[in-house]
C-alpha cells in the first residue's frame, strides 16, 4: 500500500484548515502527521496560562448568571458548526492522529452527540428539595457554576474528549481552557476556531473558550493555577501521577481519565464469530492506541485453539497503511516512542515465557522511515506476568486461559488499572455475575461487545489507576458545578435542629 507524499499531506492540511476558517502561519508550533512523520502545518503560538485564566475568569462573571437554557444555545450552535464541518475535521484527525477515516468521522460525530445531550441537559440541571425536621423551614440542594475549567487532552482522541468536557462545562456555566496534546495542535486549533464562532454567533462572552498550546510545563502550570477550580486530564497514568498532586496541593478538583489494561473473557458458550469481530476491532482498532483498547483476552481452555486460530487468520489479513485510504483498517503509531514501547514489549514477552503467534513486524519502513506502521500482534502467555499487567499503548493482545469463571474474573481484576472490561457469553448467570458487585471492578463492564467504544449517554471513566473520574453522560455534569445546601426559614420562630435549645 503506497502512502500520500509529504507535499500532498501538507496541501491537504492547509486546504482543509482554510475551509474551516483557520489560517496557518509560517512561524510557531509545527504540527506533524504520523502518516509520514512529516510536518504538515505551522500554528501560531497562543498566550500563556495566566492570561488565559484571567480572560476565562472575566468571562465567568457574566456566564455564571446567564440562564442555563441560554447557555445551551451556544452549545447548540457549536454542534451545528461541527455538523457543517464534520468531513474537514475528520480529515484533520486522520492527518494528525493517524486514525482511519471511519474512526475519525465517528469521533467528530461523538462531539456532535455530546452537544445534543448537553443542550437537553441545559433545562435539566436539577437540585433537590429535602424534608426539614423544623417547622416552616425549606431545605434544598442547589447546583451553581464552578468557575473556569481546565481540560487537558491526549492525542488519541484529539477532539471528542474536549467536547465531553466542554459541552457539559459550558451549559453548567463554566468557561473552558483547553490544553491539547502536542501531537494534536492542528485539530485543537481548528475546533477552537469553530467554538469561538459559536460564542460570537450567540452573543456569549468573549473568551468563553480559550486555548493554550505547550508541553508538560504548560500542563503543570494549568494544574497548579488557583484560578482553575477543576482540571480534567486525560492521558497516561504517569501523567495523572504528575498532575494530581499539583492540583490537590491547592485543594483543586481533579477529574482524571487515565490508562487502561482492558480484558475480555470468552466463556464456553460464547458466540465465537461475534466475539472475533469484536475482539479484532477492540484490540487492533486505532492501532491499539485507545485507553479502552483490548489488551488481554481470557479464553476458556476448551475454546482456546479455536479462538486463537480464528483470530490469527483475521489478523494476518488486516490492511495496515495510510489511514486516508478507505481500505485501511490499521493506521500508524503516533511516533517513534510509541513504536519503541511496542517493540520492547514484544522482546520482553519471550523472556516471560510468552509466544508471539502472529504480527509484530514493522511495515512501510522503506517508504516512510519517519513513520511507524506495525502488524497487530497476538501473543499467548502462560500466566499474567508483570508485563501483561503493564499497559502497552499499541496493538499487542495477550491471550490467557482459564478454567472457572472465578478464575477469569480474578484475572480481569488483577491489574492496577480499572477502566473497561467485557465478557462474551450466552449464559445469563455469567453475564449478571460479571456486571455485578462480585464481578468486574472496572468502570465499564460490557456483555457480548468489546471494551472499546462508548456511547455519550453513559458516564465514561474507570477505577484504581484509571483515576476515578467520569466524563460525558449520566450525572457527570455534577463534576463541573458546586453544590450548595440552602435552608430557608419562612416562619416567625427559630427552632434549632436536633432539638437544641439555646437561651
Amino acid at each position: 500500500m503506497s502512502l500520500a507524499s509529504e507535499s500532498a499531506l501538507q496541501r491537504l492540511a492547509v486546504e482543509t484548515a482554510a475551509d474551516i476558517g483557520l489560517a496557518l502561519g509560517q512561524a510557531g508550533q509545527v504540527a506533524r502527521t504520523p502518516i509520514r512523520g512529516s510536518v504538515v502545518a505551522t500554528i501560531a503560538p497562543t498566550e500563556g496560562v495566566d492570561d488565559a485564566v484571567q480572560r476565562a475568569a472575566d468571562a465567568f462573571k457574566r456566564w455564571r448568571t446567564t440562564p442555563a437554557p441560554t447557555r445551551g444555545s451556544t452549545v447548540a450552535r457549536l454542534g451545528a458548526l461541527l455538523r457543517a464541518n464534520k468531513d474537514g475535521l475528520a480529515t484533520l484527525v486522520a492527518l494528525e492522529a493517524g486514525k482511519i477515516m471511519t474512526e475519525a468521522r465517528g469521533e467528530i460525530q461523538e462531539m456532535i452527540d455530546i452537544c445534543d445531550l448537553a443542550v437537553g441537559l441545559s433545562r435539566q440541571l436539577f437540585g433537590l428539595t429535602i424534608a426539614s425536621e423544623r417547622p416552616d423551614h425549606r431545605l434544598s440542594e442547589l447546583w451553581h457554576p464552578l468557575g473556569p475549567v481546565g481540560v487537558i487532552t491526549a492525542f488519541n482522541f484529539p477532539a471528542a474528549v474536549w467536547a465531553w468536557n466542554a459541552a457539559l462545562a459550558i451549559v453548567c456555566g463554566d468557561p473552558v481552557i483547553w490544553k491539547p496534546s502536542d501531537n494534536a495542535t492542528l485539530v485543537a486549533t481548528a475546533i477552537h476556531v469553530l467554538a469561538n464562532r459559536a460564542a460570537i454567533d450567540t452573543g456569549a462572552p468573549a473568551d468563553l473558550f480559550t486555548l493554550v498550546l505547550g508541553g508538560t510545563d504548560t500542563a503543570s502550570e494549568l494544574a497548579e493555577h488557583v484560578g482553575v477550580p477543576l482540571v480534567s486530564a486525560t492521558g497516561s497514568t504517569s501523567m495523572g501521577r504528575a498532575l494530581a498532586p499539583r492540583i490537590a496541593a491547592r485543594f483543586g478538583r481533579a477529574l482524571l481519565e487515565l490508562g487502561g489494561n482492558n480484558a475480555a473473557i470468552m466463556a464456553p458458550s460464547a458466540d465465537v464469530e461475534l466475539a472475533v469481530r469484536a475482539v479484532t476491532f477492540a484490540a487492533a482498532g486505532t492501532a491499539g492506541q485507545r485507553c479502552t483498547t483490548l489488551r488481554r483476552l481470557i479464553v476458556h481452555r476448551s475454546r482456546r485453539d479455536e479462538v486463537l486460530g480464528r483470530l490469527a487468520r483475521t489478523y494476518e489479513n488486516l490492511p495496515v497503511g495510510d489511514p486516508l485510504d478507505p481500505h485501511t483498517l490499521v493506521g500508524p503509531l503516533i511516533d517513534a516512542t510509541a513504536f519503541r514501547r511496542f517493540d520492547d514489549a514484544l522482546r520482553a514477552l519471550r523472556d516471560e515465557g510468552g509466544d508471539l503467534v502472529v504480527g509484530g513486524g514493522r511495515e512501510l519502513g522503506d517508504d516512510a522511515p519517519d513513520a511507524f506502521y506495525v502488524r497487530p500482534a497476538i501473543a499467548t502467555m502462560p500466566r499474567q506476568t508483570e508485563l501483561v499487567r503493564t499497559e502497552t499503548f499499541g496493538p499487542l493482545l495477550y491471550l490467557l486461559t482459564y478454567d472457572t469463571l472465578d478464575e477469569a474474573i480474578a484475572l480481569n481484576n488483577d491489574v492496577p488499572q480499572g477502566l473497561a472490561s467485557s465478557i462474551f457469553t450466552n449464559d445469563m448467570r455469567e453475564a449478571e455475575r460479571f456486571t455485578g458487585p462480585n464481578g468486574s471492578d472496572c468502570g465499564i463492564a460490557n456483555v457480548n461487545i468489546g471494551p472499546s467504544g462508548a456511547e455519550i449517554g453513559g458516564a465514561f471513566g474507570g477505577e484504581k489507576e484509571t483515576g476515578g473520574g467520569r466524563e460525558s453522560g449520566s450525572d457527570a455534569w455534577k463534576a463541573y458545578m458546586r453544590r450548595s445546601t440552602a435552608t430557608v426559614n419562612y416562619g416567625n420562630d427559630l427552632p434549632l435542629a436536633q432539638g437544641v435549645r439555646f437561651g
